[in-house]
């Protein structure tokens, strides 16, 4: 028992450093420019040695890699706490609101990052590439409210990709914008325009929600 709380301290501090590496790199290379920042000034940002932040990143573009990891659990997470009988667009919009509404919390901050990450080929291409991940695990969760198995029933993946173009449309349109334009007025009109098609299923899915 007495072994617990040394162990929760150690994980608390990793988390702590992992975070403050990260909130440096992604603030430097917002500002900078992806290939102007060098490790050694992320890790002297960070307050730490440039041993440290090999022992949490193997790269400058895993960092970043990192926080998409994490964008897309928050996006799956909340997809899966959303009320049973809600819509399928319904859910899907709030699920995908989360990292919105981060970006929107901070604009300044967020707005860099986003540049960034759309204005890098290196980065964007590892943007997508993770959120085909977040395709096949979102695709799994929307089976699970809807009683279809996304192996066999086309509908789980192509909803779920419809939702992550609104959510890319609306990050590109803000970006686009520098900010000017409201994410959350570029969610609702996105989802607009996909509702119905994503709402549709409902009148053959197994148990869906009405």
């Amino acid at each position: 028992m007495s072994i617990q709380p040394e162990v929760t301290m150690a994980q608390r501090k990793r988390q702590l450093v992992s975070d403050e590496l990260t909130e440096a790199a992604l603030q430097l290379l917002a500002l900078k420019g992806f290939d102007a920042v060098t490790i050694d000034e992320i890790a002297a940002t960070a307050g730490v040695s440039r041993r440290t932040f090999f022992r949490y990143f193997a790269s400058k573009e895993d960092v970043v890699v990192q926080f998409l990891t994490g964008m897309g659990a928050d996006i799956q997470a909340e997809l899966a706490a959303r009320p049973a009988q809600e819509s399928p667009s319904g859910a899907l919009r709030h699920a995908v609101w989360v990292p919105i509404a981060a970006c929107a919390d901070h604009p300044d901050r967020a707005l860099r990052v986003v540049q960034l990450i759309l204005r890098t080929p290196a980065l964007l291409a590892r943007f997508l590439e993770r959120q085909a991940q977040w395709r096949d695990n979102l695709a799994a969760v929307l089976g699970s409210r809807l009683g279809l198995d996304p192996d066999t029933d086309l509908y789980p993946q192509l909803a779920v990709g419809m939702a992550l173009s609104a959510f890319d449309a609306v990050l590109q349109r803000w970006s686009d914008s520098d900010g000017a334009e409201d994410p959350a007025d570029l969610t609702d009109r996105a989802f607009a325009v996909i509702a119905p098609a994503l709402d549709a299923v409902e009148g053959r899915a197994a148990g869906a929600p009405r």
